[in-house]
């Protein structure tokens, strides 16, 4: 296992204020269904065609992290996700992540098998509609 340490090549002095990830689709209301109202991500922004980009911004309640979905007039043909492209979502409290099962659950959302054994027994994994994985693990 990895522990924590400074990267002597990252430029000293430089924070990042936000991450965002853009996630491309052609499952738009399915994926922004997950996102939005299965986790509960809130909208931050949107944009509509926009040079043939439609996209939404959902982000954390801190913005701090942002998931940006977007597709285009034409489709996207994204290649099919492998069963690890994951979306991980760390939380310091178990309780935590047994809300947003729950929640995930309300909204007809049920855990799957993750691929790789590492996170059985110790995360709870569901899959986006497009095949990708979601893991809610605590902090070790």
């Amino acid at each position: 296992m990895h522990t924590s340490e400074t990267n002597p090549d990252w430029p000293e002095g430089v924070t990042v204020s936000r991450i965002r990830i853009a996630k491309p689709t052609d499952n738009w209301d399915a994926v922004l269904d997950f996102y939005k109202n299965g986790v509960g991500l809130r909208q931050l922004s949107s944009f509509e065609d926009h040079d043939g980009y439609d996209g939404v911004m959902l982000g954390l309640p801190d913005e701090s992290v942002h998931l940006e979905i977007i597709r285009h007039k034409n489709g996207l043909a994204a290649p099919a996700p492998t069963r690890d492209n994951l979306i991980v979502f760390y939380f310091s409290n178990h309780d935590d992540i047994e809300k947003l099962s729950a929640r995930l659950n309300r909204h007809g959302y049920n855990p799957v098998q993750p691929a790789n054994p590492y996170w059985a027994g110790r995360a709870v994994c569901f899959e986006d509609p497009d095949g990708w994985g979601l893991v809610l693990c605590q902090n070790t």
